[in-house]
Formats: structure tokens, sequence, C-alpha cells
């Protein structure tokens, strides 16, 4: 099943948004639906957080309230994405089973209050789960306003109790197969950790100093499993009753534990939540940062932009409002990269509760105010992309992206605390982006030989798998960047030895790392190239490769720091330091120019964003979104969707979307 059964079923894409009816009354139902008419919604989604109410009391069902709802909502042409609301048991399952609440890495065990207060772990919560999931599927599976399942909300919760204990030495015999054999990956002979039992083995709780980084490791990757296993169980008990798509909602970029390439594999259709971390033509960079990373989950397949605030921006412990236009051009910002719609959180803005202030698609203010207007805009042009359904985004450019590597980054005791996974990521994509290049995310041990271009911002841990498969790449004709810190460790977290980055990654970039070397908090250095760089250096020599630029600091005075290596039919680049923004940048131009990328769409001006959807039959629509203040002329005048006339320029903070251009 893909997006395309989705659409199919609505006419057209998706929007719409998170609708919790039970929280108003039947005047505000009536105004619901003359409302959503008038912003064109036709899906909403039902019942994230409404166990209490679907379950009043252990195994005893009330659907007579939902069934009103998705009748009602189906009369009126908006279909339904129906979830399972097990991310909030009731205060009646946390009282029954105490032992399934979440029990924090010091011991304290929380108490019922908030959302997402259970541990996937414990028998009985994954029961309930289970059970309510098969419920919900036996009574709605055919109804006809069904459009998809909505399993869970954004899984991620972690636990360290007795359960969870249990659970990873199941995993860990699973793995490793015999103690000897888990003793040697975690390394066990330092400090006097060798287990002679299994009952030893413990999740790592909150103990003296460094937590073993072996045990994190794999604390990290049997939960990424535990979660993947808790969604299958659901999805398998709504498979029974119903053949719509099943799905559950990312949460980019680090919110979840888990290994996000093994989780989409399960799902039908990839749906994501974003929401943006910082305001202004950041905030338009993050939407396309999430967007990329959403696409290529699912392989390049059309995928669901499942909620966005409407009128929220994150910048650090604060929240914004955005800019007037902004729910447009972060809607289309999805769109253009691959996304079949647009659903926010939520529909009407909560008068009570938690997220109280968390902004809606029809804010406290009600239908007169500038957020519902821009919502209404915004659902009508929606409605104008119909066409775009199916169609996809190619990317000439790929960054590496591998869980473990962040969970590496994350165990105690490594060198630099600066050394941030997704802050990296984050650097690596975002003058892609400034430079109008689409840019797919890929795993180090996918086949990326489509990709001129590949980028390897953060890979301090490295499969022999993936280092083989980045050696051959080079062999075979691409250019690869590496980055500073990259290889250090092998698929258990061993040290390399000999030497970093890993032997064959070595080989392709024709240098030596010998000795790292952190710089001080706040010290930036000058490279010869007039360049300058923060938090890393490294003593590193080449065996092959031609240095391109000298570290003029201290010790390395003279030594290389940034080189490039002819290997095979392509080019092994590596940087040893971290290059400021504006360095960076020029660096990644260079690289565009000897990997000969051109834009995706040549001739626009720096702020003016472009992505091309193709569609299979050879049509293709390009989606263009100006985020600066001035009028932009368009290189080649045509067709847009958006005022079904000739484009001739993008107004100041404008969008376009040509057809056949």
């Amino acid at each position: 099943m893909t997006t395309r059964s989705i659409t199919d079923r609505l006419g057209g894409l998706a929007f719409g948004g998170d609708y919790n009816p039970e929280q108003w009354d039947e005047p505000v139902w009536k105004e619901d639906d003359e409302l959503m008419r008038r912003a064109r919604v036709n899906l909403a989604t039902l019942g994230v957080f409404s166990w209490a109410l679907l379950e009043p009391e252990e195994a005893r069902y009330d659907f007579a309230w939902l069934d009103a709802h998705i009748d009602r909502l189906h009369a009126n042409g908006v279909a339904v994405d129906l979830a399972t609301p097990t991310a909030s048991p009731p205060p009646w399952f946390t009282l029954a089973h105490p032992d399934a609440l979440v029990v924090r890495p010091d011991g304290t065990r929380l108490v019922h209050g908030s959302r997402d207060t259970y541990c996937l772990a414990a028998p009985a919560y994954r029961s309930a789960a289970r059970r309510i999931a098969s419920a919900l599927a036996e009574r709605y599976g055919d109804h006809p306003a069904l459009a998809m399942w909505h399993v869970h909300n954004e899984y991620g919760t972690l636990c360290w109790c007795d359960h969870t204990a249990a659970a990873f030495r199941v995993w860990l015999r699973a793995r490793h197969g015999s103690l000897d054999a888990l003793n040697e990956a975690w390394g066990t002979a330092f400090w006097s950790q060798r287990y002679t039992s299994w009952e030893q083995v413990l999740p790592p709780r909150a103990t003296q100093w460094h937590k073993n980084p072996g045990q994190a490791l794999d604390f990290h990757r049997f939960w990424s499993d535990e979660i993947i296993a808790a969604y299958r169980e659901q999805r398998d008990a709504i498979r029974a009753h119903s053949d719509r798509p099943v799905t559950t909602n990312l949460m980019l970029p680090a919110y979840q534990n888990i290994d996000l390439w093994a989780f989409a594999r399960e799902l039908d259709v990839v749906t994501c939540d974003q929401y943006p971390s910082a305001p202004g033509l950041a905030a338009a960079a993050d939407v396309a940062f999430h967007a990329d990373r959403a696409r290529s989950l699912g392989g390049g397949r059309p995928w669901l932009l499942m909620e966005q605030g409407t009128n929220t921006v994150y910048d650090g412990d604060r929240v914004l409002a955005k800019d007037p236009g902004d729910i447009l051009r972060h809607t289309l910002g999805h769109i253009a990269r691959g996304s079949e719609g647009a659903i926010f959180f939520q529909w009407r803005q909560s008068r009570a509760g938690a997220e109280t202030w968390h902004s809606a698609m029809v804010p406290h203010a009600g239908p007169d105010s500038r957020i519902f207007r821009e919502v209404t805009q915004t659902g009508e042009v929606v409605a104008r992309l119909g066409e775009l359904a199916g169609s996809t985004v190619s990317a000439s450019v790929a960054v590496l992206h591998d869980p473990d590597a962040w969970w590496a980054l994350g165990v105690d005791g490594l060198p630099s605390p600066e050394l941030d996974y997704h802050t990296a990521l984050a650097r690596a994509h975002r003058p892609l982006w400034d430079a109008g290049v689409t840019v797919d995310f890929a795993h180090p041990e996918h086949e990326v030989s489509r990709y001129p271009l590949v980028v390897a911002p953060a890979l301090f841990l490295l499969s022999d798998r993936a280092a083989e498969n980045l050696r051959r790449y080079v062999a075979d004709g691409g250019t690869l960047l590496v980055q500073h810190a990259s290889g250090y460790a092998d698929g258990r977290l061993h040290a390399r030895l000999g030497g970093y980055p890993a032997a064959p990654l070595r080989e392709a970039l024709g240098i030596r790392v010998e000795e790292y070397r952190p710089l001080r908090q706040d010290e930036r250095i000058t490279l010869s190239d007039g360049s300058h760089g923060a938090v890393w250096s490294e003593s590193l020599r080449t065996e092959g490769a031609e240095t391109l630029a000298t570290y003029t600091h201290g010790m390395l005075t003279g030594s290389p720091a940034f080189t490039r290596h002819h290997y095979g039919t392509g080019q092994g680049w590596y940087l040893s330091t971290r290059l400021d923004d504006t360095d960076y940048a020029a660096l990644v131009g260079r690289l565009l120019k000897e990997a000969g990328v051109e834009p995706d769409v040549p001739g626009l001006p720096a702020g003016v964003e472009a992505v091309t959807r193709h569609a299979p039959d050879g049509r293709r629509w390009q989606v263009l979104l100006n985020h600066t203040p001035e009028a932009v002329p368009l290189p080649d005048p045509a067709h847009d969707l958006l005022t079904d006339a000739l484009a001739h320029e993008l107004p100041p903070g404008g969008c376009a979307v040509l057809r056949g251009h």
C-alpha cells in the first residue's frame, strides 16, 4: 500500500489536522463542519489521546461518541485517519498496573499525570495496547470514512525498569548468543565488569561515573527493536480486520530513540511530524531538512506530513509565532519534497489542558483571525495540487545518516561534548539547500552510486561493511567528503587500531589520522587557505592524498588539515576540523562544481527555493518558494497551478507551482 491509495480516496492531496471533538460541545461541532468546508479540510486525525473515553474501564468500550463523529465527518466529506490511543494510557490502567509506569535511570518511578506514562516492555501495557487496537479495527476497519490507520503517537518513551531489564536480557541473548560474546563486545575486561550470569546484566542505569559504552549502545539498539515490535503488534492486530494503510508518526530529527531506516520498512506510508527549531529563514531550511529525511526513509516514495505547528516556531525554550505567509510556505516546502499533503496539530486550539497554548488551525481568537485566513488560503492552494499525487523527487547529493553513529556519539567518555550528531547533519544539509540542490539521506551501507556527491558529516562509528561500501563508491567514480572524527570506532564501538578512519576508508581518502586533538571551548583556528575551524583538530599524515590546506596552530603547524585523494575514478576528500559556516559553504560549493552538480532549477537568486516533482508518465512540476522580500523574475514563464495563469515572477514571499516546465 502507498500514499496513492490515500490520495485516491481523498480525491487529491491531504489537508487537515488532529481533531479532538471530545473537548467541545455540539454548537462547536456544527461550527467545525462549516469551517472545515471553508478551509478545504479533507482528512482529520481522530482518537490520538482518547483512550480514557474509548475504554473507560478495562475491556469495556464506549464507541458511540466516536461513531457519531466519524459519521458526521464522513457526511461532510472529511475522511478519517483513525489513531490507536496508546500513547496516553488512562488513569485506571496505571492504577491497576503500577509496574507499567516509566522508571528513570536513577530508579525513580514516574506517576500518572502526563502523556507517555507507560513502559513499552511491560506485558500488561502491550496486552492492553493490542486489545484496544484490535477492538477499534474490528469496529471501523471497513468504515467508508476511514482513509488510514495511525498507530500510537510519536513512539519513543524509554524505561529502565525490571520489565525492561528482563526484555533487554532476552534481546542480548539473541544478539550475542553467549555471555563470552557479550563480554567481548562490551569490553568488560576493563573495570572488572565481566559478567558470569545473565541475571547480572542490567540496563545502563544511573551509576557512579561513566557507563559502559557498549552496554549503552546496545541499550539504544534494544529499545529501537522493542518500539518497532510494539508497533508491529498493533499493526498486525489492525490488519486482521482492515485493508487500509497503517502507519505511525515519526518525530524528526532526534526525539525518538529509533532506527528510522528499520522502522520505515514496517510502515505502509512514511508519516512524520515537524516543528521548526528556529525562526525565519532557518525555519524554511529546517522544513527542507526534515522533508528530505522523511522522503529518504521511504526510499524516495511519496510520504505524508502528519503534524506541523500551525503558527509555531521554536527558538530554544521559547515558542514564537510564524511570520505572515509561513503557513503556506512551510506547507509547500514539505509538498515540494514529496509529501502528499499537510496535516496540522491541531484543528481547534484547546481551551484547557497541557497543550492549551499550542497553536492550531482555528485559534483561540476564532475564524476571524490572520491564522485562520492563512489556513484557509493554504487549504485552497493544496486543493489545486491534486495532480501532483504520486509524483516523486530526485536528488543528486546524499548525506549519510546512521542511527548507530548517532547513539555512539551519545555515550560517556568521548573527548569532546561538542560532537553533536544532528547538528552535524543539519550543518551538512544547510549549504546544499542554500545552493538550490535537493538532498537525499542514505545509510552508509546503502547503494549510493547514483549520487555524484556523498557527504559523511559524523560517522564516528562506521561498520566494516559501510567502510568498504564507501571505498567502492569512490573507486567507481564518486566524490566523497568525510569530516572529522569519522570511522574512529567499529560496529561494536571498539576503537579502530592502526589509525583512523577504518582501513578501507583510509585507502579511499589517502590519509591516516594518528591523533585527535579537540579544541578548547570557543577556540578558533585558522588554516593556510584562510578558512577557520573550531571544536576539533587532528594530526594526520597523507598516504597518497594531496594537501589542500594545512594547520597554522600549535604543534600541528604545517601539517595537513584538508586533503583530496584521486582514487580509482573518484575523489575522496577529508576535512579534519569543523569549518565556520561561511567557509563550509564555500567548500560545499567547490565540491558541487567538482562533482558536476547543478541547482535543481538554475538561474534563481539566493533565497529562492526550488524543487522538481516528477510523475512516472514524464510530467513534472517545479515548486518555487520565495523567502526574500523582493519580487523575483522567473527565468522561463510557465503555467502556475496556484493562480491558474502564466507566471512571470514570484512576488515577495510568494510561491508558485509551475506545470510541465
